[in-house]
């Protein structure tokens, strides 16, 4: 078999290893797909009763790829303002799982294992991000549809629409890269799970679920180049949903600054996780 088929099959085997995992353990399933309900629940009715969005209160109109006005009040444009913010929280998340999976693995001595084998190493760790890109695709269509029944309406084009799920899987898929990585570096489960909690902040001091203009100007500042804000910035302009103004690059640019971080995420964490993976204990 040439080098190509080798790695396909090995990713092709590691896939179904992870997403046999999912379906021993169903209550990891069933919590991943409801921490997005009730994400929407908390932060679209608790923070929509209380933040308001600039042009937010007169659903699509002023809004890029609008198509007309809409009578929405100003808890469902918050909604609108919302879900994009929720969407890229998800592929955020794809740090977790994959970097708990990763040092779990390590611990048990399960990458000194494969290490051991005639195998792909790209190839195994391929297997592990498509795993869970599978599942972010069921997570994200779940989301999405519990976002139109709370208010949440898609106002530009299809192709606008599919490439703004395109993008947020391909941030996903850098995420789980950073995920491994880190994973592979920890190399015990309890740590990578402590970790977790540095996810938060990077989630939260970004334009998801508050327009930066109310940050201090040092805060909006890392908000804006946080890359979670571009890649909510691109969500909201290709699904015309409303936006508040700001001036950074990555804002007023967010297509290309998504695909740029994407890119730069993939070039650096890939190469070093798969590096990491094929030296540990050497």
């Amino acid at each position: 078999m040439s080098a190509v088929a080798n790695l396909a099959a090995d990713a092709w085997s590691s896939m179904l290893r992870v997403l046999l995992h999912y379906r021993r353990s169903p209550g990891l399933l069933a919590v991943s797909l409801a921490v997005p309900v009730l994400m929407v629940v908390v932060f679209g009715y608790v923070f929509g009763s209380a933040i308001t969005v600039p042009g937010a209160g007169t659903g699509a109109a002023g809004v890029p790829g609008g198509s007309g006005a809409s009578d929405a009040g100003p808890v469902d444009g918050y909604r609108e303002f919302l879900m994009p913010g929720l969407f890229a929280m998800v592929a955020v998340n794809g740090i977790m799982p994959t970097m708990v999976g990763a040092a779990r693995d390590v611990g048990r001595g399960v990458t000194d294992r494969l290490r051991s084998m005639a195998v792909s190493r790209t190839g195994l760790l391929l297997g592990q991000t498509l795993a869970d890109l599978l599942v972010s695709v069921v997570v994200l269509a779940l989301l999405a549809a519990v976002g139109l029944v709370v208010g949440w309406r898609i106002r530009g084009g299809p192709a606008d629409a599919l490439g703004a799920f395109g993008l947020l899987l391909l941030f996903r898929f850098a995420m789980t890269w950073v995920g491994l990585l880190l994973g592979l570096a920890v190399g015990k489960e309890e740590a990578a799970g402590q970790l977790v909690v540095a996810v938060f902040p990077l989630a939260m001091v970004t334009n998801a679920f508050v327009p930066t203009g109310g940050m201090p100007g040092w805060l909006a500042a890392v908000a804006e180049w946080n890359p979670m804000s571009a890649v909510v910035q691109a969500g909201r302009d290709l699904f015309g949903n409303p936006s508040a103004p700001a001036a950074a690059w990555p804002m007023q640019h967010a297509v290309p600054a998504t695909l740029l971080w994407c890119a730069v995420l993939l070039l650096v964490c890939g190469p070093f996780a798969v590096r990491k993976f094929a030296t540990h204990g050497t």
